[in-house]
């Protein structure tokens, strides 16, 4: 998908608004077909008290389907002698491999789409076959703030609880997700939990007050979110009648010192384009590794055009790169 196809979308009466405030994302995420793992791969369901998530695995990292069934919070429904043995976290997910925690994009008011689940699995192929955990979280306006970052955390928590080493967690994330990344890491380095491995960042909404310039600068480019006042960026229907500024739902305003690697991608026709400089710039002066990548007139999370554009092939080959390292 082009930035002309974009903005020629948002422009049509009658949809283009609804693509603008996020409403079309939103159904489109409730009406799509269901989705099955390219080969070699398997999808696990995993169903938390609040919210879901998946788990992609490359094959070879379980016993046998009949396992699967079993993967659960706890042990409840697991036969007696089964139970804390095959199925758990330490069998299910290869020891010393590296997991992928998902947060995806939608504004915090969409659920996870298939885009997401092809995204897991372009994760997957890199080197090293990383297991991916992709977090459906409770989305606004049912469910405003805190409870995407609480669903982070408790997904966060799940792969700790499996076996899983800090050091062993890359959580990556687009749009709100990517801030919901950044604040995930603000809420565990607050709690004195074990930080993840790395961050990856596609065009992260970091800044719900909206204060940077390209607000204003990108306000006639962003083919997506541009000329109108009335897009999902500048909705309260996350965070309602907290302040924007607060950090774990603005993490522009934390403090990233003792962070780890983060990689930030962002378009240079983005409205959230300072979102991205910004952060990155305070992550730099905090003393954190910090990569930032404008491709030069792209739009908000041109990646989804996975590998079917240009700049989008040459930004996963980027994240390749960052995580190879």
């Amino acid at each position: 998908m082009s930035k002309n196809v974009i903005a020629l979308a948002t422009s049509l009466h009658g949809i283009g608004p609804l693509i603008q405030n996020g409403t079309f994302r939103k159904r489109v995420a409730e009406i799509e077909p269901p989705w099955h793992p390219p080969r070699g791969f398997s999808l696990v369901p995993i169903e938390m008290p609040d919210f879901s998530m998946e788990l992609l695995l490359h094959q070879n990292e379980f016993f046998s389907n009949n396992s699967l069934e079993y993967l659960k919070t706890d042990d409840s429904n697991m036969p007696e002698d089964r139970a804390g043995k095959e199925d758990t976290a330490e069998r299910l997910l290869t020891e010393n491999r590296e997991v992928v925690l998902q947060l995806h994009g939608g504004g915090y008011i969409g659920k996870m789409k298939n885009a997401y689940r092809d995204f897991a699995v372009l994760y997957a192929r890199m080197p090293g076959e990383r297991a991916v955990l992709s977090v459906d979280y409770r989305v606004a306006p049912e469910d405003p703030y805190p409870a995407a970052l609480e669903d982070a955390y408790a997904a966060y928590q799940w792969l700790l609880e499996m076996g899983c080493r800090g050091s062993q967690i890359i959580v990556v994330g687009d749009s709100a997700g990517g801030g919901l990344a950044l604040a995930l890491c603000l809420y565990l380095k607050d709690k004195g939990e074990p930080l993840p491995k790395k961050l990856v960042l596609m065009s992260p909404w970091t800044d719900l007050a909206a204060t940077g310039d390209s607000y204003e600068t990108n306000f006639e480019k962003d083919p997506l979110f541009g000329n109108t006042t009335d897009s999902m960026i500048y909705s309260n229907a996350y965070y309602g009648e907290n302040d924007p500024k607060t950090p774990y739902i603005s993490p522009l305003y934390g403090n990233y010192e003792g962070f780890p690697p983060m990689l930030f991608q962002v378009g240079g026709s983005e409205m959230l384009l300072s979102d991205s400089a910004r952060a990155a710039k305070k992550a730099k002066a905090a003393g954190c590794e910090v990569q930032l990548t404008i491709y030069d007139e792209m739009f908000h999370v041109f990646q989804l055009g996975m590998k079917k554009m240009k700049e989008s092939r040459e930004a996963w080959k980027e994240i390749e790169e960052f995580l190879t390292i």
